[in-house]
C-alpha cells in the first residue's frame, strides 16, 4: 500500500485548507538541539554534510522546490521509475531463469493482462485524484518557504527513523482496522487483495480512500515531529521505496530484510503472505506489532498449511480473486 504522498502541506504552519491553521511549527528545533550535544559530544563537525549539496539546491533549484507541485513531482516520478524497473523484470523473468529464480513465485508469470489492468487503475487515480490536487495546491498555496540550513546528517537520519516508527504504528492500526470491519473491507480495501501473489503495480491497484489515507500519514508525520523539509522529502521517497518493493514479488539478496538483522524487517515474503492470508502481517515496515498482535505470518508457515490436510483460512474479499496463472 502506496504512501503516495497525495496531500502537501504548508512547512511554516500546519494548515490543511485551515484545518490546523496557525499552529506553528519550528524547523526540527527539539532534534536540532539533543543533535548539536550529540555532535560536540562526539567530537564530530558542527556543519552537516549535507550543507553543500543543500546549498546547490537552493541556489540552482529554488523555484522548483518552493513549488507545491514539488512533492508531487518527485513522488510520482519515484514510483513510476520503480515500478517500470520491476514491469521489465517481470516481462524478463520467464526467459531468463537466473533472474526468475528470486520470484517468489516463479511457476507464476506477470502477464500483459495483469499489467494492463492495474496500470488502468493506477492511471485513474492520478489523473482524478492526484492530479487535480496538484492543480489546486499550484492555484492556491503559496511558494513553501525553505531553511538555509540543512539538517544535520545525525537529525536526518533520526527524522527519516522516528517518522518510520510512527507511521508503521498508525498503518498497523488503520490496516488492522480495515481487515476486521467488514464494512470498511468490502468498501475500500478489498479492491487491494484481488491479486493473491502482488507484483509491483499491484502497490496502487487501491481505492482513492486508501491512497488518500496513506499519503496523509505520509505528509503529517513529518510535521508532527518537525523535521527538516529536506527529511521529510527523504521520507517520502523512502516510503514510496519500500511500498513498491514490498509488492515486488522478487526475494533478492539485497532485499531490506535480509540486511535487516533478527526478523525486524517484513519486506516482499511477509507482504506476499499477507496477500495469500489477509489476516496476517499488517505493518507496513517492521515486524514489531505483529509479534505483539499475534498477526505475524511467514510465507513458510502459509506454505506448509497450504500443503497439508488443514484448511487455511481466508478471509472473504467481496471481489473476484486474480491468481497469476501457473507458466507453462
Amino acid at each position: 500500500m502506496n504512501p503516495l504522498r497525495l496531500l502537501d502541506f504548508s512547512w511554516d504552519t500546519m494548515s490543511a485548507g485551515g484545518l490546523f491553521s496557525g499552529v506553528s511549527l519550528p524547523w526540527m528545533s527539539h532534534l536540532t538541539v539533543a543533535n548539536l550535544t550529540l555532535t560536540l559530544g562526539l567530537g564530530l563537525p558542527e556543519q552537516s554534510v549535507l550543507q553543500p549539496a543543500w546549498d546547490y539546491l537552493l541556489q540552482h533549484h529554488q523555484a522548483e522546490l518552493r513549488s507545491p507541485l514539488f512533492p508531487v513531482v518527485i513522488s510520482v516520478s519515484t514510483y513510476l521509475l520503480l515500478v517500470t524497473l520491476y514491469t521489465l523484470l517481470d516481462l524478463l523473468a520467464p526467459s531468463w531463469p537466473a533472474l526468475n529464480s528470486y520470484k517468489l513465485h516463479p511457476d507464476r508469470p506477470v502477464t500483459w493482462d495483469n499489467i494492463w489492468t492495474t496500470l488502468y487503475l493506477t492511471a485513474y487515480n492520478h489523473l482524478v485524484y492526484i492530479f487535480p490536487a496538484a492543480v489546486g495546491q499550484w492555484l492556491w498555496r503559496p511558494p513553501i518557504p525553505l531553511p538555509r540550513d540543512a539538517p544535520t546528517l545525525m537529525s536526518f537520519l533520526l527524522g527519516i527513523l522516528g517518522c518510520m516508527v510512527v507511521f508503521d504504528f498508525q498503518f498497523y492500526l488503520w490496516h488492522l482496522l480495515h481487515h476486521r470491519v467488514p464494512w470498511l473491507y468490502r468498501t475500500f480495501h478489498a479492491m487491494h487483495h484481488q491479486y493473491l501473489q502482488p507484483f509491483s503495480l499491484v502497490t496502487q491497484y487501491v481505492s482513492a480512500w486508501e491512497l488518500i489515507s496513506s499519503g496523509f500519514w505520509t505528509t503529517v508525520d513529518p510535521l508532527l515531529l518537525q523535521c527538516h523539509c529536506l527529511t521529510a522529502w527523504g521520507f517520502m521517497v523512502f516510503t514510496i521505496c519500500v511500498s513498491t518493493e514490498d509488492h515486488c514479488g522478487y526475494d533478492f539478496p539485497w532485499s531490506l530484510h535480509r540486511l535487516v538483522p533478527f526478523g525486524l524487517w517484513g519486506g516482499p515474503p511477509k507482504h506476499d503472505a499477507h496477500h495469500r492470508m489477509p489476516g496476517t502481517n499488517f505493518a507496513p515496515f517492521f515486524s514489531h506489532w505483529d509479534w505483539l498482535g499475534g498477526t505475524n505470518m511467514t510465507l513458510s508457515i502459509i506454505s506448509l498449511a497450504e500443503t497439508s490436510t488443514l484448511p487455511l483460512p481466508r478471509q472473504n474479499t467481496f471481489f473476484v480473486i486474480h491468481d497469476l496463472q501457473p507458466g507453462a
